[in-house]
């Protein structure tokens, strides 16, 4: 991945202390990270931003990780989704297949397994083609 453009991550969790984690996590990985704890500024980035790999919490207020995840497709159907959560009980294997999701990450993650993902995702950009990843 060296020598090409940083891949778009938006990454919505509505814990601070998580968002701050992964971006640590992250900080020596080739992404420009979007982060935020709402809803609606993840939808607002979407509209704004030609962003690449989705990576959303399952379990916020007022919302879950699946109808954001729906949401994210129709304004970015070539973005890839995956999902974070503690919660792996909760989710339907019908969502999982229907929204495309890529990985469900568990919480409390291992970096490296995190990155091996999210690098695993990077790959398949590639493959697909998208704007800045021939």
């Amino acid at each position: 991945m060296s020598g090409e453009r940083p891949v778009k991550l938006l990454i919505l969790d509505d814990e601070p202390r998580i968002l701050s984690a992964l971006r640590r996590c992250l900080r020596r990985e080739p992404f420009e990270i979007f982060a935020t704890e709402s809803v609606a500024e993840a939808l607002r980035i979407l509209d704004a931003e030609p962003i690449e790999l989705v990576l959303s919490d399952l379990k916020m207020p007022g919302t879950t990780g699946i109808q954001f995840l729906e949401q994210a497709r129709a304004r970015r159907p070539r973005a890839l989704r995956m999902l974070i959560t503690g919660w792996t009980e909760m989710l339907p294997d019908d969502a999982v297949q229907s929204l495309g999701i890529r990985a469900v990450i568990t919480k409390p993650w291992e970096d490296h397994a995190l990155k091996e993902t999210l690098r695993m995702a990077c790959k398949e950009l590639t493959s697909q083609g998208n704007p800045g990843h021939s």
